[in-house]
């Protein structure tokens, strides 16, 4: 028996998912109970509860729920562009992510500029970046905490302060990792994450931004719903009412930004909050299950290595194979033996077609790699040791 929170609903597939449910058992029947209260379903108390609940978990003031991740970098980015901050539209991002750390920027018009991947984290490989900075003078750098694995965040700092570019924080597959003590997501000038289904953490869709800045906090509440200030506070709200001679009958619905609307509801934002009490948990069991696999496999493939003082919180565990028939025959064998997987995020961004379309192919030697031999093994807080034995069997074998 596993000590700490129901794991799942049902017993585990006689396969091993690479993706596997958050929400259980005590969930649902959670959720069944407040339901049977007739509560308010669309964004209320309980998403401002969430918000709350989530910045002290984060260490971060203020936070912003909104429907996925994905539109949690959305949010980001247009804020960037509300808050007047930018001299210039460029814009550096990774090669190693998923298509939605990128493409906001193509639609809001920014000038994006490919990074190659660092050859131990997989995040942005610093010295190139330190060599675009020079020569297109980025306003704006877009980091991936790739898989969980924290990216090094001492000098990436560093080159924040010297350069002084606005950091954009993509942590939405990374939840619960951590970098000297800090919470990744907790670094940038906002910080996404994700609450899709297999993450570390699920509110069934949804996402969040956290920052710092009340002024970008504000901005993101506006963008959030429809650009109109009702999701303010009270001071902020009537200073813009005064600033603009607003009737009061009419200030409820004044939309001061060209706004969105990207609002979660009350009713995930009630499961994110059973979520966070047993999130610390589900984390732990990621990062032993990942340290199983490292131990297993890391002197047969290649693999992440996190800065020293860092922790680990995988979704999934990414492996390099030697070439990509390698890869092929491990992929079989686990597909043979039941086993879910799939390539390495999305590989190298700069060779999907979206990418080479506008800006032609983008090809660098580390995140090649990953696109051509890497993928992936599940981690989840459902396996346990045994699991884990047997999946590495399997990957040894086929190798």
């Amino acid at each position: 028996m596993m000590n700490g929170p129901s794991t799942a609903r049902h017993e585990l597939n006689p396969r091993w998912c690479l993706a596997y449910d958050t929400i259980d058992r005590q969930d649902i029947d959670r959720l069944i109970q407040w339901l049977g209260s007739y509560p308010r379903l669309t964004k209320g108390g309980v998403t401002r509860e969430f918000e709350s609940r989530w910045s002290s978990w984060l260490v971060r003031p203020h936070s912003v729920f909104c429907n996925s991740g994905s539109s949690a970098n959305l949010l980001m980015y247009y804020a960037l562009l509300a808050s007047g901050r930018l001299h210039n539209r460029k814009v550096i991002v990774p090669s190693v992510g998923w298509i939605t750390s990128i493409a906001p920027a193509i639609q809001f018009g920014f000038e994006p500029i490919m990074c190659e991947a660092d050859p131990e984290t997989f995040g942005l490989d610093l010295d190139h970046l330190e060599t675009l900075l020079k020569q297109h003078h980025a306003q704006t750098v877009m980091l991936v905490q790739v898989l969980g694995v924290p990216h090094k965040m001492r000098e990436l700092m560093a080159l924040k302060a010297r350069y002084e570019f606005l950091l954009l924080e993509d942590a939405c597959a990374a939840i619960g990792a951590t970098y000297q003590g800090r919470k990744v997501g907790s670094f940038g000038d906002m910080g996404s994450f994700s609450f899709y289904f297999g993450h570390q953490m699920s509110t069934i869709e949804g996402g969040m931004v956290s920052t710092d800045d009340k002024t970008l906090n504000d901005l993101l509440l506006m963008l959030r719903s429809h650009g109109w200030s009702k999701d303010l506070d009270g001071e902020t709200h009537h200073a813009l009412v005064s600033r603009y001679g607003v009737d009061d009958f009419h200030s409820p619905f004044v939309f001061y930004e060209p706004g969105f609307n990207l609002r979660s509801t009350d009713l995930n934002a009630f499961i994110g909050i059973g979520q966070l009490d047993k999130l610390d948990w589900m984390t732990e069991q990621r990062r032993r299950n990942h340290a199983r696999y490292v131990e297993r496999l890391s002197g047969h493939f290649y693999a992440q290595r996190p800065p020293q003082g860092s922790d680990v919180a995988s979704i999934s565990v990414g492996l390099l194979a030697e070439s990509r028939q390698q890869r092929r025959r491990i992929v079989q064998a686990l597909s043979a033996h039941g086993v879910e997987t799939r390539i390495f995020s999305a590989g190298n961004l700069g060779l999907h077609p979206f990418w080479v379309n506008r800006y032609g192919a983008a090809s660098f030697p580390v995140a090649d790699r990953i696109h051509h031999c890497g993928f992936f093994l599940p981690n989840h807080q459902g396996l346990r040791e045994e699991d884990i034995a047997a999946i590495s069997t399997i990957v040894l074998e086929a190798a």
